[in-house]
C-alpha cells in the first residue's frame, strides 16, 4: 500500500508534536455529522477542535448525539477559528455548502471536504475532486477541496467500476435498499417508525439523484457508455446500510469476472470480494464495500453493500482526508461490523 509523506506535497499540519492533524465540522447535528464526530475523536491522528451548528451553540455534543456519551465533553459552537484547524468537513443540507463557500472568506490552504451533493458534477469553476478513492485516489492524493460520494452512488459505482474499466458495460439494471438513516435526521412521513416499521417502498425510480454522478464516473473509464441505467431505489425497514444488485449481459465466465474485479481492487482496502452470498450485517458500522459476483445464464450479478453512513459519508470522508494527508488510509477506519 502507497504512503505520501505530508512534507511531499502539503505542509506539516499544524499543532501537536506528531503533526496531528486538526479539523472542524459545519453542521454537526445530523446522522452523517454523528458518525463523522465518533470516527474523528477515535482517528489517532486527529484532533477534532469544533464542531459548529448555530442552532445547537452552547449545547453538549451529547445531548444531540448520545452514542457519544463517555467519549467527549464538547460542546457546539457558532464561532469558525479556521486559523485553528487544517481539515473542515461540511456535513450541511444539500445547497447550503455552495452557499456557505460563496459568503464566507475560506482560507485558500485550508482542506476542505463537502459531504453534501454541491461539488459532485463537474462544472466550469468547480475545483472539488471527485472524492471516490477507488476511482481518483491519485487526484484526490494531490487535491485540496473533495466532493464526497453519495451513498447509493458509492455502492453503485463500486459494483461496476471494473466492468467500466474493461469497457464491458452495457444497460444496467439496478435494485438497491437503503435504511432509513438515508432520509436524514429530519423526521418525515416515510421515516416515521410507525410507517417505516414492517414495509417497504420504491421511491424516484429511474430518477434517483445519484444517477449524475454514477454516469458521470462510469463514462470516466468507459467514455462511450451511453446505455441506460435502470434504478430502483427501495425504502427498507431497517436503519443503516445499503444492499445493491446490479446485472446486465456478461459473456465471460464467472472467473473472467471475478480476476477481472480482483485486479481493479488489488490496491482497495476497503473493498472486500466475497465467493460466497453476502448479508448487510457485514458491512454495517464500517468503512467496507463488500462485492460478490454470480453468473445466470448470459446476465452477471453483481451484490454490492456498505454502510450508508460511514462508507457511504463519513468513512469515506475520512479516508479521503487520510489520503489528502499522506497517512495510511486505513487509518482510524479499522472497525468492526456490527453483525450482532
Amino acid at each position: 500500500m502507497n504512503t505520501l509523506n505530508n512534507t511531499d506535497s502539503f505542509p506539516s499540519p499544524l499543532g501537536m508534536p506528531g503533526g496531528a492533524i486538526k479539523a472542524g465540522i459545519i453542521g454537526g447535528a445530523g446522522y452523517t455529522a454523528g458518525e463523522l464526530i465518533r470516527i474523528l475523536l477515535n482517528h489517532p491522528r486527529v484532533e477534532l477542535v469544533f464542531v459548529n451548528s448555530t442552532s445547537n451553540a452552547g449545547n453538549k455534543l451529547t445531548d444531540v448525539h448520545g452514542g457519544l456519551l463517555g467519549e467527549t465533553d464538547m460542546s457546539f459552537t457558532d464561532r469558525l477559528p479556521y486559523d485553528k484547524i487544517d481539515v473542515l468537513f461540511f456535513c450541511t443540507a444539500h445547497g447550503d455548502t455552495k452557499k456557505f463557500m460563496e459568503a464566507n472568506d475560506v482560507p485558500k490552504q485550508l482542506r476542505i471536504i463537502d459531504l453534501s451533493t454541491d461539488y459532485r458534477h463537474k462544472a466550469e469553476g468547480n475545483d472539488f475532486v471527485y472524492g471516490l478513492p477507488e476511482l481518483n485516489k491519485a487526484e484526490i492524493k494531490k487535491s485540496s477541496r473533495i466532493a464526497n460520494p453519495g451513498c447509493f452512488a458509492t455502492a453503485i459505482q463500486l459494483a461496476l467500476l471494473p466492468l467500466a474499466k474493461a469497457q464491458l458495460l452495457t444497460e444496467v439494471h439496478v435494485n438497491a435498499t437503503t435504511g432509513s438513516t438515508g432520509a436524514g435526521v429530519k423526521p418525515s412521513a416515510t421515516s416515521h417508525f410507525s410507517w417505516r416499521e414492517n414495509n417497504i417502498s420504491v421511491y424516484k425510480a429511474f430518477e434517483h439523484q445519484h444517477l449524475t454522478e454514477i454516469r458521470q464516473s462510469l463514462t470516466q473509464l468507459q467514455a462511450d457508455f451511453t446505455e441506460d441505467i435502470n434504478f430502483i431505489p427501495v425504502r427498507g425497514n431497517f436503519t443503516r446500510g445499503i444492499f445493491a444488485s446490479a446485472y446486465l449481459n456478461y459473456d465471460g465466465t464467472i472467473e473472467d469476472a471475478e480476476k477481472l474485479y480482483k485486479d481493479y481492487y488489488k490496491d482497495s482496502p476497503f473493498v472486500i470480494m466475497s465467493d460466497k452470498n453476502i448479508d448487510l450485517k457485514q458491512v454495517v458500522n464500517t468503512n467496507k464495500c463488500v462485492l460478490h459476483l454470480e453468473k445466470h445464464g448470459k446476465k452477471l450479478l453483481i451484490l454490492s453493500c456498505i454502510d450508508n453512513l460511514v462508507k457511504g459519508a463519513s468513512g469515506q470522508a475520512v479516508h479521503n482526508m487520510n489520503l489528502i494527508f499522506g497517512l495510511e488510509e486505513t487509518e482510524g477506519l479499522k472497525l468492526k461490523a456490527g453483525a450482532f
